[in-house]
This record gives structure tokens, sequence and C-alpha cells, in this order.
């Protein structure tokens, strides 16, 4: 298994090459620049900044210059946060996000699996069907509506929690983002737990060991959960890389200095070199989750040999 993770590593490196190249070219082509919105600046001026950020050289060697500071783990200053170097931005943000996510990630498969178990153990009884209601719900809602819900009635009405801001190690300021962050993941890993468990409850092994008298939830619990968690690590492993980048909208609603503020104000602006940053470290997390739940394969299903 050691040499499949290392081949899936090495085969990352083209992934993440063409990722690079492809939004280095189309941020390029996207109207407008990163200094555009200064209308006073006067062109001498407006000419020495594009000179100072390498803006004025041919795009090629913009792109050679750039990958050659990716290899060196430098992604440049930013041009709207002129204070700051993309690398320092994401060391600010990326700490918080992951936070968010892997509480969100821990909530959803807490909650999500059991109640996609008991659903399935209560196959078409009332708390099957209630339980299938209240997932289609956390489908339906958007985290748009979610979140200032949430906010509104534990935050403002409740009093119980904390409505926006963020302190590292607290856990008031994480238990409402986190849920709402998680509320759509425990709805989709219910509904998958469900439908796997149902279909391996009918396989011939699992009626084997019925037929031995084993009680029910030894059954379940040694036989029937493993093979079944195999989809729902599939769809963790894209899953995981989206909560732990964090939710824009998540991150405005409870004012969560996460990544998602710096991606979506860099795009608007034009801040080339954070958006390019910012989207590096996106596709690593996600080449770096669906390696892990491929590995994960291994540990559930013995059947499957990486190597």
């Amino acid at each position: 298994m050691l040499s499949y993770a290392i081949r899936r590593l090495l085969g990352a490196i083209p992934t993440l090459f063409i990722i690079v190249t492809l939004t280095f070219f189309v941020m390029r082509l996207a109207p407008g620049g990163p200094f555009d919105q200064e209308q006073s600046l006067p062109p001498q001026v407006r000419a020495n900044l594009q000179a100072a950020y390498g803006l004025d050289q041919p795009l090629p060697v913009q792109y050679f210059r750039y990958l050659q500071g990716v290899v060196h783990g430098d992604f440049g200053p930013s041009f709207r946060y002129r204070d700051f170097t993309v690398r320092e931005l994401i060391a600010q943000g990326l700490p918080v996000s992951v936070t968010l996510g892997l509480a969100a990630l821990a909530f959803s498969i807490l909650v999500g699996i059991p109640l996609g178990a008991l659903a399935a153990l209560h196959h078409n009884r009332p708390l099957d069907h209630a339980l299938r209601f209240a997932a289609l719900i956390g489908l339906a809602l958007p985290t748009l509506v979610v979140a200032p819900l949430l906010a509104l009635l534990f935050g403002i009405k409740l009093r119980w929690l904390p409505v926006g801001g963020w302190e590292p190690g607290s856990l008031r300021t994480l238990v409402l983002p986190a849920f709402a962050l998680a509320l759509p993941l425990i709805a989709f890993i219910s509904r998958l737990t469900r439908a796997s468990l149902l279909e391996v409850l009918g396989s011939g092994f699992i009626r084997t060991a019925q037929a031995k008298g084993m009680p029910a939830h030894v059954v379940v619990a040694r036989h029937a959960l493993r093979p079944a968690l195999l989809p729902v690590v599939s769809y963790l492993g894209p899953a995981t890389a989206a909560v732990l980048t964090g939710s824009l909208v998540v991150e405005t609603v409870f004012n969560i200095p996460g990544m998602g503020k710096y991606l979506v104000q860099g795009a608007l602006n034009r801040d080339y070199t954070l958006v390019m940053g910012f989207v590096v470290v996106y596709a690593a997390l996600t080449l770096l989750t669906n390696l892990l739940a491929d590995l994960a394969y291994g540990v559930l299903d013995p059947r499957v040999r990486h190597e």
C-alpha cells in the first residue's frame, strides 16, 4: 500500500501542473486587471506598478517565473493586500477553514452514519420515513438559508451561542458554523448509508450469519457495516476537500476569517497571485483526500488490493 500511495502522490504532480497552467491563463483571459479599479492612478504610476509585479513582461515569461516560484513554495505577493504575501494570507485563512471543516466533517460522520443505519434497520417503518423526510429537508435547504436561521434562532432569540466572530480554541464560536456546514453532509451520508446497508443486508453472507443464530447487532456491526461504508468513503473524498476549504456563505454569515473570503475577493479584484495560490491549495487538498479515500477502501474491504 505504501508504494501505491507514493505512485499516486507522484501522479498528482502532473495533475497539479495542468490545474496551475489552466488557472494561470484563464485568469489572464478574464477582462480587467488588478489595478483597473484604481481609476485615479496616473499612467506612469500604473506602469510602475505593473513593472514592480512583473505584469509588463510577456505572458510566457510571467508563467515560467510563477512556476519557478511555486516549485520553491513562493506564491508571490498579493496585488490587493499589498502588505501581505499570498503565503501569509494562506497561513492566516487555511487553519481557520480547516478547523471549521474538520469539525463539520466529524459531526456529519458521527451523526449521518448512525442515522442511516437506524433508517435501514427500520426499513419502511415510521422511523425510516421520518429520517428520510428529514434528510430530504437537509438536502433541499441551502446553506444560504440555514446559516442565517441558525444565527437568528440560537444567537439572537435564545442567546445560547455567539452570532459571529472567531476565537481560536473556542467551541462556542465553532458550533453554529460547523452545524450549518455539516447539515447537507449529514443528509447525504445518511441516505448513502441507508441505501448501501440495505443492499448489504440482502447479501448471501449476511443471511448465512443470521442463519447461524448471531444477534442482529453483531451481524450489523461485525459483518454488514464495513462493506456498507464503501460508498460513504467514496463520497467523503471530494466532500472532505470541500468542507476543509470552508464555505463562503458560512464564513460570511458568521464573520469567520477563512479562505473563502480571500478567494472571492481575489477573483473580483483580479488578484492573480492570490487566486492562483488558493487554487493550488484546493487542488492539493482534493487530490490528497481522494488518495486517503482510496486507501480506506483497503481497510474496509480486504478484497481491495492496491498493489
